[in-house]
């Protein structure tokens, strides 16, 4: 699985100034400073992980390199190796492997399933739902005059909208929340307790080494055998009740399957709520801009999303021999696409850190990935959960003061925060 580099002229590249591999790069959030210069170097940037810098990973920081990688996963694949930047043996790809670790067009089959679901026509009927999930986090934190913005707002109203559609019941949604939380946990640099939630598997085999993605299958599992007693009108009956070239999906495939949507359905738009409270602090001359002409509201929606970008990174594996931008890439050499550099570079994002509901809708952010194949199933629900709260804290022309610093996730893969007490 190690990229086949052992005789590349690294001395020519340009090594990154900073350690991506290392969580503590991004206790304060994205390192634009060290993106940006890493945008401005000829090629891309290599990152190495061994003594001699032979062995590593090139990151990909412009918008336009990240675009061309999303769209061609003949060349970069996310089933030929690991979509996380370590390296881990093949029995443990093929346990871990959901949709989002395929390749078209097994990922295509495995796609179409659910995708009818979160089409914008479809997502529109899910706007009653999401208001009320929304007016009640609101009156709770108005009742407590603040608190931790991420308990009370950002962490129950993604987790509550995706439970919805899979047909969680709500008694089961804080347990969920839990799990994703020690899911992200797992990208962090301290090891995780093997045996939390009783789990009996080598975290080797789980994703993110986290023994909560047993407990997730295990949940899953349970859920499922649940619905083939007593179907419903939810994402799980039609999961379990779907074909692939005749073939029902396997216990392993569906619990695969559930901890993806439920992690990516959840995690990131929960990020982007936790940011927005920021965002509120930092840039109240904008929002109030937007109170006055609701018109903007969409444009306000993807700038937060842009300014967040929640998910920081992902990584594919090249196959066949290429350049991209002037970097001749050989098979088996890992590429890392670092959506929180490409959605503030320059040449596309004039005057990148200015936070700004102008900026024309082309070309899009790419919090939601690059386009192409893995471009994110859920960008019209996320969009609308996102835009909804926005919409409800403009009506009740709310304000917040921050108490004390954010706590940012530990992670490098997550641009997360776990805790922002604020107070109205």
């Amino acid at each position: 699985m190690s990229p086949l580099v052992s005789e590349r002229l690294l001395p020519l590249t340009t090594t990154a100034s900073i350690n991506l591999h290392d969580p503590a790069s991004f206790q304060n959030g994205i390192p634009h400073d060290a993106f940006a210069e890493m945008r401005s170097a000829t090629g891309l940037t290599w990152s190495p992980d061994d003594a001699d810098g032979t062995h590593g990973f090139w990151s990909v920081t412009r918008y336009e390199d990240l675009v061309t990688v999303s769209r061609d996963p003949d060349t970069y694949s996310s089933a030929k190796g690991h979509i996380q930047i370590y390296d881990i043996d093949q029995d443990a790809l093929e346990a871990r492997a959901s949709m989002i670790d395929m390749d078209p067009p097994v990922h295509t089959r495995l796609r179409r399933i659910i995708s009818s679901a979160f089409t914008p026509r479809h997502v529109k009927d899910y706007s009653t739902a999401i208001q009320k999930r929304v007016t009640a986090s609101l009156d709770q934190l108005q009742r407590d005059g603040g608190g931790n913005w991420v308990d009370i707002v950002a962490k129950p109203i993604p987790i509550g909208v995706i439970c919805d559609l899979m047909g969680v019941p709500e008694q089961d949604h804080d347990y969920l929340i839990g799990l994703t939380d020690y899911l992200v946990a797992g990208t962090g640099s301290e090891p995780l307790e093997p045996n939390a939630y009783g789990n009996t598997t080598d975290l080797r085999l789980l994703p993110f080494n986290s023994p909560a993605a047993w407990a997730m299958s295990q949940y899953a599992t349970q859920l499922a055998d649940l619905r083939r007693d007593d179907p419903a009108d939810d994402l799980i009956t039609k999961l379990i009740q779907a074909e692939i070239d005749g073939e029902q999906l396997t216990t392993e495939e569906f619990a695969n399957f559930f901890r993806l949507m439920i992690f990516a359905g959840n995690e990131t738009t929960r990020s982007s709520m936790a940011h927005l409270a920021l965002h509120m602090q930092q840039f109240p001359d904008v929002f109030e801009t937007v109170r006055n002409d609701r018109s903007l509201l969409a444009a306000l929606t993807d700038e937060v999303i842009r300014y967040s970008s929640a998910i920081l990174y992902f990584r594919r594996t090249v196959t066949a021999p290429t350049v991209l931008s002037g970097t001749q890439l050989r098979p088996g050499d890992k590429v890392v696409m670092w959506y929180s550099a490409a959605n503030f570079d320059e040449r596309q994002f004039p005057d990148p850190m200015e936070f700004r509901v102008d900026r024309p809708p082309v070309p899009p952010h790419v919090a939601f990935g690059g386009g192409g194949a893995h471009f994110c199933l859920g960008a019209s629900l996320a969009r609308l959960e996102i835009s909804e709260l926005i919409n409800e804290i403009l009506d009740r022309d709310l304000s917040f003061a921050s108490v004390g610093e954010p706590e940012f996730v530990e992670s490098n893969f997550v641009n997360g925060i776990e805790v922002l007490k604020v107070a109205l």
